[in-house]
């Protein structure tokens, strides 16, 4: 699944959206420390859905938001090789994603503190239209660094957006229908990734890799279309009772600092020289002291309710995402699948984990959301840990793909209950912020591993790694198990931290 996410992350790759706290359905514990909700956040009779005509034009159009990112993040990878080969940058092709990654940082924090002052409006139009522009740019590039600073645009562009979207669910859907808006998010994903891969690729082979990036600014005028008015009625302006503020341009600073540590810690995991310590030092140095401040107090530690529902986003994304990674690799090199049967593998993981998503929207599970969380980690931990096995030629490659779409299953049911949850544990005035919090959470989780399991993989002989056409599809030369052991160890143990972590979702009673 692309988070990154945001697939984000969507996604549903769908980062939580802090909310007006409101009071649990029938049956539900509230959670200690959230606000009084019943005079911040609106109700629904129970026969009203996210279609009811109250909400359907803003559903609708929030979920062609979700349907145009899901749209770029697996057609522009696609067609990414090809781009960077015409124009002769192979060498600055870990750029042109680093770029979109980094500067996504500053445009989600940037969107949090807007979002507070002045509602989701201003910062989701303007970051659709910093998305197509950027997209444009990429597309018209005549050199490679065009096209690199086109998706530092592109990555602005989507930070706004993001947290822009879920700062829209916790001000304009009752906490009745949030879920279920959830599950739509992750259900957006779907289509995308069977198709848009398929798409990208024909019309990069008969048009060019340019009319990819150029085409999905179309899809823009859909949801500005739809979305706007309604966005323009429900969601306006800053939170009920709340003043706009002055903007806290420490904040903005502090964010500018964490995308340029995490660039460098992006260098330093390419580099295996010694040398590279120092611009990974440098890199934990910029981001240690920056992301405290912009995290909440005791996201470290996993303090119990808000802090360690932002730590568990990070940790479930973070561990996925990287183990996923690795599985096409795995089995073009190990098991000389081809490259098309090796991506098969993951082909189920879209629909499963929509289907994870719909399964934590139902009523009667609301009561325990807390447990689904927990029950979604031991199933990503599982898949995660028996992804190596395949490593034994006597261990059937389909087992594989069950185990992978359980892991899409359980990661459904842990984003989108998060995203409830952390609805529940924000005021509206701090809507954004939180939101923001929780999407660099995500985004640095994935940097972080992505570095420290990319790094031990070429340093275990990973980097020997060449494919080729063979008698299967594929040829294997000085490919080294252990450097696939490795990666999935250490995201196993970050994803089996998780499991308890799942426990600490609950505020603490007061004086506890």
């Amino acid at each position: 699944m692309a988070a990154n996410e945001e697939r984000v992350p969507g996604d549903a790759r769908v980062e939580a959206v802090p909310v007006p706290g409101a009071p649990p359905g029938p049956g539900v514990t509230s959670v200690t420390g959230s606000p009084p909700a019943s005079e911040v956040t609106p109700t629904a009779p129970p026969t009203e859905s996210v279609l009811s005509r109250p909400y359907r034009a803003l559903t609708l159009g929030i979920v062609s938001v979700v349907l145009m990112i899901a749209f770029e993040a697996t057609a522009v990878g696609t067609a990414m090789p090809v781009a960077a080969d015409e124009l002769n940058g192979i060498s600055l092709y870990a750029y042109a994603f680093s770029a979109f990654f980094t500067t996504a940082i500053v445009g989600m924090v940037g969107s949090g503190q807007w979002c507070d002052r002045r509602g989701p409006l201003p910062p989701l139009a303007t970051g659709i239209v910093g998305f197509a522009a950027g997209l444009v740019l990429s597309g018209t590039a005549v050199t490679m660094w065009i096209f690199v600073l086109g998706r530092a645009v592109q990555g602005v562009g989507g930070g706004l957006v993001i947290v822009a979207l879920y700062v829209t669910v916790s001000r304009a859907f009752p906490e009745r229908l949030r879920p279920t808006v959830m599950a739509a998010f992750a259900a957006s994903w779907v289509v995308p990734s069977v198709i848009g891969p398929l798409l990208s690729g024909t019309v990069t082979q008969h048009l060019g890799w340019r009319w990819v990036f150029l085409g999905i600014p179309v899809l823009v005028l859909l949801p500005l279309v739809v979305m706007l008015p309604p966005l323009r009625r429900k969601a306006s302006g800053p939170p009920e009772g709340a003043a706009p503020g002055p903007g806290d341009g420490r904040r903005i600073r502090l964010a500018v600092v964490v995308a340029l540590g995490a660039g460098l810690l992006q260098y330093a995991g390419q580099d295996l020289r010694w040398i590279a310590l120092l611009p990974a030092a440098l890199g934990m140095a910029l981001l240690v002291p920056s992301v405290r401040t912009l995290l909440p107090r005791g996201t470290a530690r996993a303090a119990r309710g808000l802090p360690a529902v932002i730590l568990l986003r990070g940790m479930a994304a973070g561990a996925f995402i990287v183990a996923e990674s690795f599985v096409p690799l795995m089995l073009v090199t190990q098991r000389g699948l081809s490259v098309t049967m090796a991506g098969l593998t993951l082909a189920a993981g879209g629909a499963f984990w929509a289907l994870g998503s719909f399964a934590q929207s139902r009523p009667g599970l609301e009561p325990h959301r807390e447990r689904l969380v927990r029950t979604g980690m031991v199933l990503v931990t599982f898949a995660i840990a028996y992804s190596p096995l395949v490593l034994v030629h006597s261990v059937p490659v389909w087992t594989l793909a069950l185990a992978m779409a359980g892991g899409c299953l359980g990661m459904g049911l842990v984003i989108s209950s998060l995203s409830v949850l952390m609805l529940r544990l924000s005021a509206p005035e701090e809507a954004g912020r939180n939101s923001a919090a929780l999407q660099l959470c995500d985004g640095l989780s994935n940097v972080l591993l992505l570095a420290v399991t990319g790094a031990l993989f070429a340093a275990l002989g990973g980097g020997s790694v060449s494919v080729g056409e063979g008698a299967h599809g594929a040829a294997v030369d000085g490919a080294r198990p252990g450097a696939f052991v490795a990666v999935y160890a250490v995201s196993a143990v970050v994803a089996l931290m998780g499991v308890g972590v799942a426990g600490r979702l609950r505020s603490a009673p007061p004086g506890g």
